[in-house]
């Protein structure tokens, strides 16, 4: 059987949810769109998507140098997030830039590069994203009727 996990997400008004993650020692997340539709409250869900493939690489790489005794001092993350309209002039997501730079006092070259070739294989989310993950949805209405489902 896999592994599952979830996430809660309620309207609070206009554009802005909140986002619980099944864990009361994590704080929930207050998400919205960008101007016109929302207030730019929070991340929107397109920056989010950046973030969980910035914070994903991350911490792979850093696992990986851990692991292979390389000594990481500050790590920044960046990620750059292009728009693109698809043949129904629909606005997505065309690619996502991540740039990372690592401190490494006095490591080892050869260690480096070998977490260089590795870590990305180990980053979940990149790897998902990459091979384009199925996604189901299910529209239910308030009392759990079904409305809409589409199996990934």
């Amino acid at each position: 059987m896999a592994d599952t996990f979830q996430i809660q997400l309620e309207r609070l008004d206009g554009y802005r949810f909140r986002a619980e993650f099944g864990d009361p020692t994590v704080p929930a997340l207050l998400t919205d769109e960008g101007p016109p539709l929302g207030k730019g409250a929070g991340p929107n869900p397109s920056k989010l998507l950046a973030t969980a493939l910035a914070n994903c690489l991350s911490a792979s790489l850093v696992f990986c140098l851990s692991k292979n005794r390389v000594e990481v001092g500050k790590l920044s993350t960046s990620a750059t997030g292009t728009y693109v309209r698809n043949e129904k002039n629909r606005l997505r997501i065309g690619r996502i830039d991540v740039l990372l730079r690592p401190e490494l006092p006095g490591s080892d070259p050869a260690q480096v590069q070998k977490c260089l070739e590795l870590f990305e294989d180990f980053c979940v989310v990149t790897a998902s994203v990459r091979t384009g993950l199925p996604v189901g949805v299910r529209v239910e209405d308030a009392r759990g009727r079904p409305l809409y489902e589409r199996t990934g």
